[in-house]
């Protein structure tokens, strides 16, 4: 598979830049990871900081492509919601620190993608968004439900007020996933925070990437939302791929043959786990 990988992350008119963002490529396949940490709460960064080393973490234990990216991305996601929870605790004086986070595994000709909270992930194919995540927040929730109009979800005071994040509390957040989508080439994935997504529209997003250098496209709209929300800019992510072309069947099949090698590896560690607690047996009985 042949890319191009690009991003930006502007602190806005914040004291600060919570957000984090990272790219994870493997011979196999590309793990995108973004979060924004929770600007009104102490130990936004640490949350943020904490779901992309825990990400970067968890992805060296295993080799792309993995069989089952919906079950993968969620075991990330719940890592790395126990990890900022623990984060949390160990800080002096202790936080609840949160975060938002957006995944997306590209990998095999497909993208899988599981977000929490209002960071965004879009798909763009000719400019057009095909897919676009739901956010988990008051407004969203109120729009869906017809009980708020578009043009009074833009503006809205509890428009930053999310309902699902990583960390803050014990329990482990509702995760949304994808199916696996097929790629083609030129199409563009977007990960963004709020602030690059809420003063901006779709079609502002989709035209700057349709063509062009991703990195330059990807500053040109961080300014553009920086300019639009000022002087109250929130930190501005966004980190984007663009497929030029996809893998050869040669490719796959080497893919693929590392899938299998991959299940066989399990499945013969699964084996040695239970003859071992067969040999042993007696013993934890008595």
């Amino acid at each position: 598979m042949d890319y191009e990988i690009g991003r930006v992350s502007r602190t806005g008119n914040r004291e600060d830049n919570q957000d984090r963002l990272a790219a994870l490529e493997t011979e196999h396949g590309v793990l995108l990871a973004l979060a924004d940490g929770m600007g009104g709460q102490h130990g936004g960064a640490l949350a943020a900081q904490t779901l992309i080393d825990t990400v970067s973490a968890e992805l060296a234990h295993y080799a792309l492509p993995v069989p089952q990216p919906q079950q993968f991305l969620t075991q990330l996601l719940t890592r790395a919601h126990q990890a900022v929870h623990a984060a949390g605790r160990a800080a002096q004086p202790p936080l609840d620190p949160g975060t938002t986070a957006v995944l997306c595994l590209i990998q095999n000709g497909t993208a899988t993608w599981a977000h929490v909270g209002d960071s965004r992930l879009y798909l763009f194919r000719k400019d057009v968004a095909l897919y676009r995540t739901r956010d988990h927040s008051y407004v969203e929730d109120l729009y869906r439900a017809g009980k708020l109009t578009l043009a009074r979800r833009q503006g809205h005071p509890m428009r930053n007020y999310v309902t699902q994040c990583v960390g803050l509390q014990r329990s482990i957040p509702k995760f949304s996933l994808s199916r696996s989508v097929t790629l083609e080439p030129g199409d563009v994935l977007l990960l963004c925070s709020d602030g690059l997504w809420e003063p901006l529209d779709d079609a502002q997003l989709g035209t700057l990437l349709a063509e062009g250098d991703l990195d330059q496209s990807l500053n040109r709209l961080g300014e553009r939302a920086e300019e639009a929300s000022w002087p109250r800019s929130d930190n501005i992510s966004a980190l984007a791929i663009r497929i030029r072309r996809l893998a050869e069947p040669a490719d796959l099949e080497a893919a693929e043959a590392a899938e299998r090698a991959g299940e066989d590896r399990l499945s013969d560690a699964i084996e040695e786990i239970e003859r071992t607690l067969r040999q042993y047996e007696h013993e934890m009985k008595n």
